[in-house]
């Protein structure tokens, strides 16, 4: 009787256990004032409707950790927001947990690419040229100007790899917006985009990490940079800096969230992707964020004075490139390659 007790006791304990174990879910994404954005509209309010306890992580991208954590059986990421080339090789290689479209949401109430078998869009960023009003009155307009050292003396930021770089490179050379990844698709593109780089590579101060750009540029350490955009707006709103920002030319795409095959927290990631592309959810995360956002409803909430400082905006979108993930897909790795042996010469 006194055994049959303890082991009833023994049993509801593990149970327990295993709930209380089962309400976390870890997310991992960009870091910086992206993250703490998401944080504050989405994080916590989703812990404190659910009791579900999140904890964070953030990175700089690349397949290789995630196939590492994967391989290893080592999934202690849940939900990671990835970059759109990351997100369709990912699937492609296994890595990611196939979506529950059926609890998330109805695919036709996202914008165009946003919604697939293996992600969800979490945000629409852009990479663009940036610049600090205060040191440069009369500053650039375009990437014939990035690249003009004489006409504007001093370092370009630039972020460390093939993607974005390639493209901007061939935007300074005359190539128009919607031919860039069709001679960028050619050998002779390639080899063009490289010698674009070879007239400023003494110049270009290479940064990895979000944040670092606009530090650069603050620091006068840089004259402009090609930098993740939100990070400026960010910047000049919470720290009364003046970036502006050059639309035109600049590189649009969507992030995604996805699961991590293998994670143990299935169930709460998938609550989670339901609640955070929600419409009345995702309408807040512009105004902190300032990127755009994928639910097609909530871009229709979003505040005009917000949306004039967002890649979703029409009128900036309308001057801008949209990424081709299927080109990195099938490139990347090569153009890495070759990108890292230029760098290192």
């Amino acid at each position: 009787m006194k055994a049959g007790k303890y082991i009833a006791i023994l049993a509801a304990s593990l149970a327990l256990g295993a709930q209380v174990q089962a309400q976390e879910l870890n997310i991992t994404a960009w870091g910086g004032s992206s993250q703490a954005a998401q944080k504050k509209v989405f994080y916590e309010p989703f812990s404190a409707k659910t009791g579900i306890k999140i904890t964070e992580d953030s990175w700089s991208g690349g397949l290789g950790i995630l196939r590492t954590k994967v391989q290893g059986g080592n999934a202690n990421w849940d939900v990671v927001q990835v970059e759109a080339d990351e997100m369709v090789l990912g699937c492609d290689e296994g890595l990611f947990e196939p979506l529950d479209w059926a609890r998330i949401g109805k695919r036709e109430d996202y914008i165009a690419g946003a919604a697939t078998d293996c992600g969800v869009g979490a945000v629409v960023w852009t990479t663009g040229l940036a610049y600090d009003g205060n040191r440069l009155k009369e500053g650039p307009r375009s990437w014939t100007d990035f690249w003009d050292l004489k006409k504007f003396p001093g370092k370009r930021a630039m972020r460390k790899g093939p993607k974005y770089t390639l493209e901007f490179a061939l935007l300074a050379d005359g190539v128009a917006r919607d031919e860039v990844y069709k001679v960028l698709a050619t050998p002779q593109g390639v080899d063009r985009a490289f010698r674009k780089l070879d007239e400023i590579k003494s110049s270009i101060v290479w940064w990895s990490a979000g944040a670092q750009g606009p530090q650069l540029i603050a620091a006068g350490d840089v004259s402009m940079g090609a930098i993740y955009v939100s990070r400026a707006i960010s910047a000049n709103r919470a720290e009364h800096t003046n970036f502006k920002v050059v639309w035109p030319g600049s590189i649009y795409a969507i992030d995604y969230y996805v699961v991590l095959k293998g994670s143990k927290h299935q169930e709460e990631a998938t609550r989670y992707l339901a609640y955070a592309t929600s419409a009345d959810i995702q309408k807040a995360y512009p105004a902190l964020g300032n990127q755009g956002i994928t639910n097609i409803r909530a871009n229709t909430l979003v505040d005009a004075e917000v949306l004039k400082d967002l890649p979703t905006n029409p009128a900036n979108q309308s001057q801008a490139v949209a990424l081709e993930a299927e080109f990195w897909v099938e490139n990347i790795e090569k153009l890495t390659q070759r990108f890292n042996a230029w760098a290192s010469q």
